[in-house]
């Protein structure tokens, strides 16, 4: 079975910094995989290269058995690959369901008012419907981030930190929420992630970017363990740094 989504040889410089040297990926369907890094590592910088927001200077993306770099942002979304971003990108005076309507009715929904309703059940965000997004604690307004996201049918998600910006007891019942939802979706999730504890839970794979390279992939027990990664990643020191 061919890879959702595949990568070749990307590369991506900005004047003298390299923020993709010769990214390889292949990512299967209904995985849940996490990129972790210190800032500047490359990570947002992969996604703004799939979501067409960035071009990469050389390299393929391929999406199913489509080729979309060079294609605008709005033309990946309409192909199925959609994002939130670690700044919620949200209509700040408008309220909870007001937002969502919005991303409803651009995605073509059949009936806008009642896939509203929907989300606002799937992502528990009824409480906060009539509250405008500006006004949003920074839990809820990822959350309502990720729903209108998700508006547009996606067949893959891309997070840019979830769970930033949130109280440190806040972000697991908040990934629990956007997770369960995502899955119920049968979406694949590609997300961004500085906190491990996150990482460890609910990522199935894990690829580790360090100075635009990677330097691990594979299943969290055991990338989240190598030495390269506990360094420059976690920022640990190890056992053959130290020597």
């Amino acid at each position: 079975m061919s890879a959702m989504l595949a990568t070749e040889a990307l590369q991506k410089k900005f004047d003298a910094v390299t923020a993709a040297a010769n990214i390889t990926l292949s990512f299967d369907a209904d995985t849940v995989v996490s990129l972790i890094g210190a800032n500047g590592a490359g990570k947002t910088t992969f996604l703004n290269m799939v979501t067409g927001y960035l071009k990469p200077d050389s390299g393929r993306i391929q999406f199913g058995e489509r080729d979309i770099v060079g294609l605008s942002p709005r033309e990946i979304t309409k192909l199925g690959i959609s994002r939130s971003f670690q700044i919620p990108q949200l209509f700040q005076t408008l309220d909870v369901r007001e937002n969502l309507l919005i991303a409803e009715r651009i995605a073509g929904a059949d009936n806008p008012a009642a896939a509203t309703e929907a989300a606002l059940a799937r992502f528990e965000l009824g409480p906060y419907a009539s509250r405008p997004a500006g006004l949003l604690p920074e839990g809820i307004r990822k959350l309502l981030d990720v729903a209108m996201a998700l508006s547009s049918r996606s067949k893959l998600l891309l997070l840019d930190e979830p769970t930033s910006g949130v109280s440190a007891d806040e972000k697991l019942a908040i990934m629990d929420v956007v997770m369960g939802a995502v899955w119920a979706a049968g979406v694949t999730v590609i997300f961004v992630e500085h906190d491990m504890d996150i990482v460890a839970r609910f990522a199935g794979r894990v690829v580790a970017f360090y100075d635009g390279a990677i330097i691990g992939d594979g299943p969290p027990e055991i990338v989240l363990r190598m030495d390269e990664v506990r360094r420059y990643v976690i920022g640990e020191e190890t056992a053959h740094a130290a020597a």
